[in-house]
């Protein structure tokens, strides 16, 4: 091509493709990460004018100084299709739940008009929109407002007159922290029924400087003094701070020059801000390598950030384990295949925007370890004082390599590898329950896709098995950790009550894995108690220091706690009760879950009569709905409706 040519070449762009709503979303998202890279900063942000409040944006913030009061603002935005339809519900009650009111109390939820806002109903009617948005709103001394209810009002009202809609929202407010919060759940929907689309710049920067204002305008601005002391803290702090905020702001091609601390505008911070300099040297985070100018490392902001966050971390752990005296540790997925078996201590949020949880797990090797949960786990199912295992490096699984190797042809055997586990049988291993333990682990792989079941008792395993088992671990995992509940009861009730426990297991393995510190040694005294209790119900039987167990006893202690609940449940509901025999395939209509030591089942009503079938979570959604499920060897796969089909 010619440079005339060239001159003459007009770029002329076509109608674009997609129209519609799944054209403007695919702007939208690109549009969020521009804004995100530049910060929200005015006039930095490709297609600042999408959405609204991107006018009000230009002029939020002028009444702001110095002196003025800061607010912190985290937004995030929600497509209700990704997450699922149970993540508003779960979300709201995440926020109102037990302990977060200004004295001690569940959270209340409030809305524009009315201080007892309906979850249920606003879930319900925002059920249908494309999207949702959840902020948090932490006004600096927030506990000096008095009533963040009003607060939150006001500042929802300027909200509403910056966008030119009504808004539909319910909020709770936290006092459970040091820094009182509000979270706050919008519709995504303005008051027309459309779509509610909300400028970038006014998410990233404009609530937040209304949130400020507000403040200013409750409290007054900030004194000097207020500003110094403030100040003076974050110079010794282990947290990215506003100070260095400030020295990254100031550096000019990777260094700071103290001469320019001269200027007047950071006059007042020059003794602090080498002071800062001379802490992060210390920390060998930042260099001088000659007199006066500076190098902040470029590791500075995010090992100052991980170490804000494990200082959180610790201060939780320590409020949670009170006076006990305890070795304070992380839990590491992936520093060796071991796993975690302790008591929950304690639990909660660690990022309530974003409802990820953590266990503080009081572990039988005498340590309390903080447990930061998989995105969407559900807190409930981890109660307070139950014993959980926790499962972080993905390796190898022994029922995979036993299972591999017991195969003859790519078949395996239940009736074979019973035969070689009762010539193998020893008093605390039921030949039984290790064959079951296997199965299970076998309908979790078919599940998968990994295995297939032939028929009862026979399953084509593929050649590696170990590995692929290994892989399906590590997917499910995602990087994070696995935590299984192994008991909802504490030890001190598992000690003396008809059931398979927690306990139960310990002492047919030994006691194994107790250590002599902490936990460790209150899980010993209860297994002392338990093995008395059960001398006396004529299953266990005291010689020196052994103790000698019944044959099947935990298949003894589950038959009879199942035995007492059907009795109870027959005199209540007026039905006979039908016991499942082993490979015994069961209809009905799943009424309610029960809750044993020896587990959770599922009662089934056939209209005569109901069964007791072990519950699984997936089945749960389906309450009073026609289930089918079969059981074997301890396990169970259930299936939909009447008619066969894939099993779930």
């Amino acid at each position: 091509m010619s440079r005339r040519d060239e001159d003459r070449f007009r770029v002329r762009p076509g109608v674009p493709k997609h129209r519609g709503d799944a054209f403007i979303n695919q702007v939208l998202r690109q549009t969020s990460k521009a804004a995100n890279a530049s910060g929200g900063r005015r006039g930095k942000t490709p297609g600042a004018r999408l959405g609204r409040g991107h006018v009000a944006a230009r002029f939020t913030g002028q009444s702001l100084s110095a002196h003025s009061r800061r607010a912190t603002v985290k937004v995030r935005l929600v497509y209700l299709k990704q997450v699922g339809v149970r993540s508003t519900i779960t979300h709201l009650r995440y926020i109102e739940r037990e302990g977060v009111g200004r004295e001690g109390e569940p959270g209340r939820a409030y809305g524009a008009a009315t201080d007892e806002a309906d979850l249920t109903a606003f879930e319900e009617r925002g059920r249908g929109d494309r999207h949702q948005f959840r902020f948090i709103v932490s006004p600096e001394d927030g506990a000096e407002l008095g009533e963040l209810r009003t607060y939150t009002r006001h500042l929802m009202a300027r909200m509403e007159a910056d966008l030119g809609t009504r808004l539909y929202w319910v909020a709770v407010d936290h006092w459970n922290t040091d820094n009182p919060h509000t979270h706050v759940v919008l519709r995504g929907k303005d008051d027309t029924g459309r779509d509610l689309i909300i400028a970038q710049a006014y998410l990233t920067r404009g609530l937040r400087e209304r949130a400020a204002e507000l403040a200013t305008e409750w409290l007054g601005p900030r004194t000097e003094q207020e500003i110094q002391r403030t100040l003076v803290r974050e110079v010794e702090q282990d947290r990215w701070t506003s100070l260095d905020r400030t020295l990254q702001r100031e550096s000019t091609d990777g260094l700071v020059h103290v001469e320019h601390f001269n200027e007047p505008r950071l006059h007042r911070q020059r003794e602090l801000l080498i002071g800062r300099l001379q802490r992060l040297q210390r920390m060998e985070l930042a260099s001088e390598p000659q007199t006066g100018t500076w190098v902040v490392h470029v590791e500075a902001e995010p090992t100052l950030r991980a170490m804000g966050e494990r200082g959180d971390i610790l201060r939780t752990m320590q409020r949670a384990m009170g006076g006990r005296r305890r070795e304070l540790a992380v839990f590491q997925p992936g520093e060796d295949g071991r796993a975690l078996v302790g008591r929950v201590a304690a639990k909660g949020l660690a990022d309530e925007l974003y409802d990820k949880g953590y266990l503080i797990v009081d572990g039988t090797d005498g340590k309390a370890h903080y447990v930061a949960l998989p995105p969407r786990a559900e807190l409930e199912s981890y109660p307070t004082g139950g014993i959980v295992e926790v499962k972080g490096a993905v390796g190898t699984r022994a029922a995979d390599k036993t299972i591999a190797a017991l195969a003859v042809e790519g078949v395996y055997r239940t009736d074979h590898h019973l035969a070689i586990a009762q010539g193998q049988a020893t008093p605390d291993r039921d030949p039984h329950e290790v064959v079951a333990a296997h199965v299970r682990r076998l309908e979790a792989l078919r599940r998968a896709g990994i295995v297939e079941r032939v028929t009862e008792g026979l399953w084509r395993v593929p050649a590696d098995l170990p590995e692929r088992g290994r892989q399906y671990d590590a997917h499910r995992l995602d990087g994070g950790v696995a935590v299984e509940l192994k008991s909802h009861l504490p030890i001190e009730r598992q000690a003396r009550l008809i059931g398979a426990t927690w306990l139960d297991q310990q002492l047919i393995g030994g006691g194994k894995g107790l250590g002599d510190l902490g936990f460790g040694v209150e899980a010993k005294d209860a297994l002392r108690q338990r093995a008395d209790f059960l001398a006396e119900q004529g299953l266990a039987e005291h010689r020196g220091q052994r103790v000698l167990l019944a044959r099947n006893l935990l298949a003894t202690l589950r038959g009879r706690e199942l035995t007492q609940a059907a009795k109870n449940i027959a005199a209540e509901t007026g039905l006979e009760h039908r016991p499942v025999a082993d490979g015994q395939r069961v209809t009905g209509i799943y009424r309610r879950s029960v809750l044993l030591a020896s587990g959770r089942y599922a009662m089934l009503d056939d209209g005569m009569g109901f069964s007791l079938v072990p519950w699984k979570p997936v089945i749960e959604q389906r309450l009073g709905q026609q289930l089918a499920a079969m059981v074997r060897g301890g396990g169970v796969s259930w299936d939909v409706g009447r008619q066969r089909g894939p099993a779930i």
